[in-house]
C-alpha cells in the first residue's frame, strides 16, 4: 500500500518540524512538504495532492478557518486541525469542525504527554486518510433512510411496551457535528439525554456551552454527581468516564476515574453498560460516527436487556469504525441516517407516531 501523503501547515517552524518527525514515526505516514501559512500551503497541495492535510488555526496572512472555507469550497480534502489547548482554541476548533475539518487535536503543553499527543496525532492522521469525504461534504444533510416495515412494526411494539427513561448517545470522529445535527432537528421535551463524545477537558466545556446556547433546554458538562432531569442534556468531561446510576425512582450521573476503556476516557462502552445494568429495557442508545470499537458491546449490552438501540449507516459516518463494528455484531435494532435517528428519538414522545408507525 502506498504511504498516507501528508502537509502540515503550521507557522512555527519547530511545530512543523516536530509534526513531520512525530508523524513518521509512523512508516505508512510519509511528510510530503511542510507549509508555513496558507499561501504556501495553497502552492504545494496543487503540487502533492496529499491525502490529508494537519492546519493551525493561528497562522499570519491568512487564518487556518479563511483557509479551511477555501479547501472545503474548491478542493475538498480531511483535514485535521491542530489548535492550542485554551477556551479560544477550543472554539475555533468547534467552528472548523462546522466548516468542513474531520477531526482536531490539541497541541501539547506538558513535555511528559507528548508521547500520548504522537500517538493521537498518527491515529487521527490515518482515520482522516480514510474518512467518507462525501458525508463530510453535505454539510449534514442527509438522505432518508429506508426502513423495513416488519423493523418498524417491532420498533414500534417495542416503543409501546417499554418507557424509556434515558437516551445515551456515544461518537468520536465526525460526532460533535452528528450529535449537534441530531439534538437541534429532535424534539426535546422528553428524557435526558447523556452524551460521551471522545474529547479532551476543554474541548467538552467548550462543547457542552456551545450548544447550551444553541438549544432551548440546557445542556451542561458533568462535574460530579448529578440527578438527571425531563428535557435536559448531560456532556461526559474529557478526562472521565460518565456512568448512569439509578437511585430509587430516579436517575443520576456519577463521574468514574479508572483507566480508559478500548483506549478512551470517557469511554463509549463504560456509559452504554451503566445504561444496561441500571435502566436496561427503559434505554435508548445511539452510536454515532467514530474510528475503532468503542461501544458496540455496551450497545449489544443495551439491546440485550431489552432496550432499543440504533447505529448511524455507513453513507452519513464520517468514519463507520464505532457504529460499523456494533452492525457487525448485531448491537443494532436499527441502522439509520441522522435526519431518522432524530424522528426516531422524537417519536418516542409522541405515542400517535408510534402507533401508526
Amino acid at each position: 500500500m502506498k504511504p498516507i501523503k501528508v502537509i502540515c501547515v503550521d507557522d512555527s517552524p519547530s511545530m512543523r518540524q516536530f509534526l513531520k518527525a512525530a508523524l513518521e514515526q509512523d512508516n505508512k505516514i510519509q511528510v510530503v512538504d511542510l507549509a508555513s501559512d496558507p499561501y504556501d500551503a495553497r502552492e504545494k497541495i496543487k503540487h502533492h495532492n496529499p491525502d490529508v492535510i494537519t492546519l493551525d488555526v493561528k497562522m499570519p496572512k491568512m487564518d487556518g478557518l479563511t483557509f479551511l472555507d477555501k479547501i472545503m469550497q474548491l478542493r475538498p480534502m480531511p483535514v485535521v486541525m491542530v489548535s492550542s489547548q485554551t477556551v479560544k482554541g477550543a472554539d475555533d476548533t468547534f467552528t472548523a469542525l462546522e466548516k468542513g475539518a474531520c477531526d482536531y487535536l490539541a497541541k501539547p503543553f506538558d513535555p511528559q504527554l507528548l508521547d500520548e499527543f504522537v500517538e493521537l496525532l498518527i491515529s487521527k492522521v490515518k482515520a482522516a486518510s480514510l474518512i467518507n469525504l462525501t458525508a463530510l461534504n453535505k454539510k449534514r444533510v442527509q438522505k432518508k433512510s429506508t426502513h423495513k416495515a416488519q423493523m418498524r412494526s417491532y420498533l414500534a411494539r417495542l416503543k409501546v411496551q417499554s418507557q424509556i427513561k434515558l437516551i445515551a448517545i456515544g461518537a468520536s470522529t465526525g460526532g460533535t457535528e452528528a450529535i449537534k445535527h441530531i439534538i437541534m432537528s429532535t424534539s426535546l421535551n422528553g428524557p435526558p439525554i447523556v452524551i460521551t463524545q471522545h474529547m479532551p477537558p476543554i474541548f467538552s466545556r467548550s462543547y457542552a456551552e456551545r450548544l447550551d446556547k444553541l438549544l432551548p433546554v440546557p445542556v451542561k458538562e458533568v462535574s460530579g454527581t448529578t440527578k438527571l432531569e425531563f428535557g435536559h442534556i448531560y456532556i461526559a468531561p474529557g478526562d472521565k468516564h460518565l456512568l448512569v446510576k439509578k437511585v430509587g425512582s430516579s436517575l443520576q450521573v456519577v463521574l468514574d476515574n479508572s483507566p480508559p476503556v478500548n483506549r478512551h476516557k470517557p469511554s463509549v462502552d463504560s456509559l452504554f453498560y451503566s445504561a444496561a445494568e441500571q435502566i436496561g429495557g427503559n434505554s435508548l442508545g445511539i452510536l454515532l460516527t467514530g474510528m475503532g470499537v468503542d461501544g458496540a458491546k455496551g450497545l449489544l449490552a443495551i439491546k440485550e436487556c431489552g432496550g432499543i438501540t440504533i447505529a448511524q449507516d455507513k453513507e452519513t459516518s464520517v468514519v463507520w469504525g464505532m457504529p460499523g463494528t456494533a452492525v457487525g455484531i448485531g448491537a443494532a435494532v436499527m441502522t439509520l441516517g441522522l435526519d431518522d435517528i432524530a424522528k426516531e428519538i422524537t417519536s418516542l414522545y409522541q405515542p400517535s407516531l408510534v402507533v401508526n408507525a
